[in-house]
């Protein structure tokens, strides 16, 4: 009864978004799964706005045991490059020229992400708690499935999705997020010299004008994705990524301005100009 009701009273933009009929037992699970995806967001901003978490210049101790950091990023972030590109294989459209298009833009993010940001980050002798590792790969393997099975198999890009303005916008919109969230990692990574400790008032680029022009520049990449997907899955991960960033910008400018009595008094916390 309730896969009739499916097939037969599906919303129309449900229908708009390229959902198949053959396909609507998996359907259901998938679009369950990235309402899910979507409603943790919540409690993602509640606990976040609550606690911040513990890695990075807000480690701190009281949170169970500890891995290095280099480990524990290539750890978590490893299914969103594995388990997406298994999950994709899989999909009854992976060998398309659209599909493998939105493939090489998630994997230009996540080889970046997994296996070389943590190798370019000052991280020598630092930990972090291994309940963080352990929350983000059970999200990135949720994540994973819901865009993956998504692009390669429940969604349909033909190949004139390449020339469609959804695509060529979204897409740049991703390209644009991705420098703006290399070069921010990358001013960060040059405030100190060898040898040198603490931490410094970075400057340049978009630290002109906001605090984390890291995390801006991640949203504006996801935000880009959802627009070229034009897909739930991709909205969830979107507002999953608004979610959890957006509350680390604001502890990270409370914590520049705590710090440093001469901070930029025109600085925002993540968007310039705006907040």
């Amino acid at each position: 009864m309730r896969i009739a009701l499916l097939r037969r009273g599906r919303p129309s933009w449900i229908r708009s978004i390229g959902y198949h009929p053959a396909l609507v037992n998996e359907e259901a699970v998938h679009f369950t799964l990235a309402c899910v995806e979507i409603a943790l967001a919540i409690p993602t901003v509640v606990a976040l706005i609550w606690t911040t978490a513990p890695y990075g210049r807000h480690a701190r101790d009281g949170w169970g045991p500890t891995i290095p950091a280099r480990l524990g990023w290539v750890l978590m972030e490893t299914p969103a490059v594995l388990l997406y590109v298994g999950i994709f294989a899989l999909g009854e459209h992976r060998l398309e020229t659209a599909p493998l298009s939105l493939l090489a833009f998630w994997q230009l993010h996540y080889v970046h992400r997994t296996f070389v940001f943590p190798f370019r980050m000052r991280a020598d002798g630092k930990r972090m708690p291994l309940s963080i590792p352990l929350m983000a790969i059970v999200f990135n393997c949720l994540n994973a499935y819901v865009n993956a099975r998504w692009i390669s198999h429940l969604g349909s890009y033909p190949d004139a999705w390449l020339t469609d303005p959804r695509f060529v916008i979204g897409g740049a919109v991703f390209l644009v997020g991705m420098a703006i969230n290399v070069h921010a990692d990358t001013v960060l990574m040059n405030l100190r010299k060898p040898g040198e400790t603490g931490y410094k008032i970075p400057k340049g680029g978009l630290y002109r004008f906001i605090s984390s022009p890291n995390y801006f520049g991640e949203i504006l990449e996801w935000t880009g994705w959802a627009i070229m997907t034009w897909s739930i899955a991709g909205v969830a991960f979107a507002v999953y990524t608004a979610a959890n960033l957006a509350p680390r910008a604001f502890s990270n400018h409370r914590w520049y301005l705590e710090k440093f009595p001469d901070y930029p008094a025109e600085r925002k916390a993540l968007i310039p100009f705006v907040i």
